[in-house]
């Protein structure tokens, strides 16, 4: 069975982040997302309820679309963060970077 392509898309002002994330993807993912973030001008919700993987990848990749967001005066805050993956952030001392990530949040 084939795992599902990621995929990132916008409605209103959620980004809602779906599929398997792995490092043969992360870049085409991080693109789609970079697009989404440069056509806005409003603080967005990050869904990653629907998102299948938890790994330093996923980090990677929320972590260039904080910067591009920081850099445009866009806020990101995360929802649907799972445990793994908020416990990656956090032993990786990066959940106080992602708004959504700290502990209790996931």
């Amino acid at each position: 069975m084939t795992a599902p392509a990621p995929r990132v898309e916008m409605i209103d002002s959620v980004l809602t982040v779906s599929g398997e994330v792995d490092g043969d993807s992360v870049v085409a993912l991080r693109k789609q997302g970079e697009t989404l973030l440069n056509t806005v001008n409003v603080d967005l919700v990050v869904d990653l309820g629907t998102l299948k993987t938890a790994s330093s990848v996923v980090l990677s990749l929320l972590l260039c679309w904080q910067r591009l967001a920081n850099r445009r005066g866009v806020s990101l805050s995360y929802r649907g963060v799972s445990e793994r993956l908020a416990s990656l952030a956090a032993l990786s001392n990066l959940d106080d970077q992602l708004s959504g990530f700290s502990s209790g949040s996931a």
